[in-house]
């Protein structure tokens, strides 16, 4: 029997999509047995995952690939095959851990419930992490209500599971600020580090009688953080260094109950890093939209030409060189490119983890469409991806000519130095991608796409492959949402490897 899976604060499923698809010789080795989420967007992409999985490998049926294509509704498909979205359903749970709509008792009873009389099972999950992360912080630094805000505490949700089910193995994962952050000038990693070894302390409604305790390990360094002896960056995974196309550098913790003896693995450093280009040089090429202005091609086109006589190509922040690269840039451009769809037909070929990514039954990409830019973005995103071509690296705002620069009052103080001086940020094409965040939901400037003939940002699906997201993994909602979903996930191919260390744990008690 596989063993269940307890995933907290799903999001759209990454960190439970790689647990999933974990095989040995050709068998599931684990299964979801509960996973809860509580944007309702994000659960409706979890749902429909779970639903897929309800078939045996490369058996779904053809009416999930319509449903991708837009043939037919959500509706139709799970009132087709009722039992299967009742499994899904019961899977992929729409609720919001610590909220007063679903009680402790509640959320206890459905896990106990999932679990069953299994005593083999594993806990994963990363709690919220925008009150962590290093933006997040810089931009409320000034606000009094920081410091009481309840997503520094959630992982105390994750914790009370942890005391109450007792599951031999847990993995918990956030984000690298969390390292350094602090509330009432305590270090917030510190104590969680505290809690999850001995987690009875801090939940005081667990059964005390029964001693519990666990083990903390490093995916990437052999050592027992037994009294806290682990430095605390040698929890950071990251992800470009395991066949991850994408910069993404995020803590991760192996948790291991006392009473099992045993050392994990390790993860295993790929050959080499997997370029940009790689995971995402086979998607159509698209154009982007023309905000504010009638969107066409022609419209679209004659807006990005007008760069070639303004006068910012007549600064001197702009070498011949660059602009010469620019003007034949601008001319070789077609009004012919589409912004593509929910579904954009074609014959998906990545050129790295095919196996992984590809599904020949689906003839085409999901969630590939662009979003609208107005043209003064669009004259700003041309220069800077044609100036990172030629340069070899991504322009900061003092390599912009000052007509291009964007009309914000802190722009002269970003030139300086301060924070946000790369807001303007190309993927380079022969470099993994730097972190895809849920940042990407509010506008494309730090996810310039590398081809200035494309001049745009990045699609939801191109975000999605740099996560290592399946090609018939669909995002639901508007696509703001998508964006946001894909962006807060952990990509599932770095999941799968973290999978392969957890069994070999369970082999080695069994």
């Amino acid at each position: 029997m596989p063993i269940p899976i307890i995933d907290l604060f799903a999001g759209p499923g990454g960190l439970g999509e790689g647990f999933s698809a974990f095989r040995h010789q050709g068998i599931a080795v684990f299964k979801i047995g509960l996973s809860i989420e509580k944007d309702p967007l994000a659960h409706q992409t979890l749902e429909l995952r779970a639903f897929f999985r309800q078939f045996p490998d490369k058996q779904a049926p053809s009416e999930y690939y319509q449903r991708l294509s837009g043939l037919i509704s959500r509706e139709a498909l799970f009132e087709k095959f009722s039992d299967e979205a009742e499994n899904a359903r019961r899977e992929a749970w729409h609720a919001e851990l610590g909220s007063k709509n679903f009680s402790s008792e509640t959320v206890d009873k459905r896990i106990r419930d999932t679990i069953g009389q299994s005593k083999d099972w594993v806990l994963i999950g990363g709690p919220p992490c925008q009150a962590y992360s290093l933006v997040g912080r810089s931009r409320r630094k000034n606000d009094p209500t920081f410091a009481s805000d309840e997503k520094h505490l959630l992982y105390q949700q994750y914790l009370r599971i942890l005391a109450m089910h007792r599951p031999p193995v847990f993995v918990m994962e956030n984000v690298k600020g969390m390292l350094s952050a602090t509330v009432n000038e305590a270090g917030i990693f510190q104590k969680i580090r505290g809690d999850l070894s001995e987690p009875l302390k801090a939940v005081p409604e667990a059964n005390q009688a029964v001693p519990l305790g666990y083990k903390l390990f490093s995916l990437v360094c052999n050592q027992p953080d037994l009294l806290g002896e682990i430095p605390p960056q040698n929890f950071v995974v990251r992800a470009e260094e395991y066949g991850i196309p994408q910069a993404r550098h995020r803590v991760i913790l192996l948790g291991i109950r006392s009473d099992w003896p045993h050392i994990p693995d390790i993860l295993r450093r790929a050959k080499k890093q997997i370029p940009i280009e790689k995971a995402i040089s086979d998607l159509p090429r698209l154009r982007s939209g023309l905000s504010k202005e009638d969107d066409s091609g022609e419209n679209w086109l004659a807006a990005i030409r007008a760069l070639a006589g303004s006068s910012a190509l007549a600064e001197s922040a702009v070498t011949p060189a660059l602009r010469w690269a620019i003007k034949k840039v601008l001319s070789n451009m077609s009004d012919k490119l589409q912004r593509g769809s929910e579904f954009v037909t074609g014959t998906p070929a990545p050129k790295f983890a095919k196996t992984w990514l590809r599904d020949p039954k689906l003839k085409g990409f999901c969630n590939h469409v662009t979003r609208g830019h107005i043209r003064e973005d669009l004259h700003r995103y041309l220069f800077a991806a044609q100036f990172a071509r030629l340069m070899n690296q991504t322009p900061s705002l003092e390599h912009f000519p000052s007509e291009l620069l964007p009309d914000h009052e802190n722009v002269d103080e970003a030139i300086t130095g301060a924070m946000f001086n790369d807001r303007f940020r190309v993927q380079r094409r022969r470099r993994p991608s730097t972190t895809i965040t849920s940042h990407i939901s509010k506008d494309g400037h730090y996810f310039i796409h590398y081809d200035p003939a494309q001049c745009r940002s990045l699609t939801v699906r191109e975000a999605a492959r740099l996560q290592t997201f399946p090609d018939n993994y669909f995002f639901e909602g508007p696509r703001t949402a998508q964006y946001h979903q894909v962006g807060n996930a952990v990509p599932p191919l770095l999941a799968y490897q973290i999978a392969r260390i957890v069994a070999r744990l369970f082999v080695a008690n069994s």
